[in-house]
């Protein structure tokens, strides 16, 4: 359970991070992409509006970000949880309040612990977003599809498209091994 305020935030918390993560991200985007094109054009239409259209690009931006929100607050919860109460304790002892307790002991820790698994769900989040092409949106692999049909040759353009994740997952990876040598406590190796 979510370390926040007030019952309902919590049950509304548990239930969006249960169900996102229990559904596979193709089902939600296809669900987020049609069912959003027909609440779009409900919401038009009670407004006295005419028919609007989702771009694929926003309803995969949308269904990814839905997604992948709930594996990041997750990972955010428990960098939360990590913080030792009695740190906090004793910064309030201290005379530190509000956001400068925030900012000064919280917020450096949790970065700390929250970086590793974020940098795990940022790198299966570029690997989802493949899937996109299923809806419509012309992205790599869409592309590389289409152009493998026309030539005959999708070997070539699907290890392109390998080659072009490997590229971003391998610039990712050092980008978030630096951060996290950044953030590592003096004196201790970081991952």
């Amino acid at each position: 359970m979510c370390r926040c305020r007030g019952r309902i935030l919590q049950v509304a918390v548990t239930a969006y991070t249960t169900l996102v993560r229990g559904v596979p991200d193709l089902v939600m985007m296809l669900l987020i992409y049609f069912g959003g094109q027909r609440l779009t054009n409900l919401a038009a239409g009670a407004l006295g509006m005419g028919r609007v259209d989702v771009s694929p690009f926003v309803a995969g931006v949308l269904a990814l970000g839905f997604v992948y929100g709930a594996y990041l607050t997750e990972t955010f919860r428990g960098a939360y949880l990590s913080v030792p109460r009695a740190q906090i304790e004793a910064a309030m002892a201290l005379g530190l309040r509000g956001m400068r307790l925030q900012r000064l002991v919280v917020l450096p820790q949790l970065t700390r612990m929250a970086l590793p698994g974020t940098a795990n769900v940022w790198q299966v989040l570029v690997k989802a977003t493949a899937l996109v092409s299923v809806i419509g949106l012309q992205d790599l692999v869409g592309l590389a599809d289409a152009a493998g049909k026309t030539t005959r040759e999708p070997f070539v353009f699907f290890s392109a498209v390998l080659l072009v994740y490997l590229g971003i997952t391998w610039v990712s990876t050092q980008l978030f091994a630096r951060a996290e040598r950044r953030t590592a406590l003096v004196g201790r190796d970081a991952h």
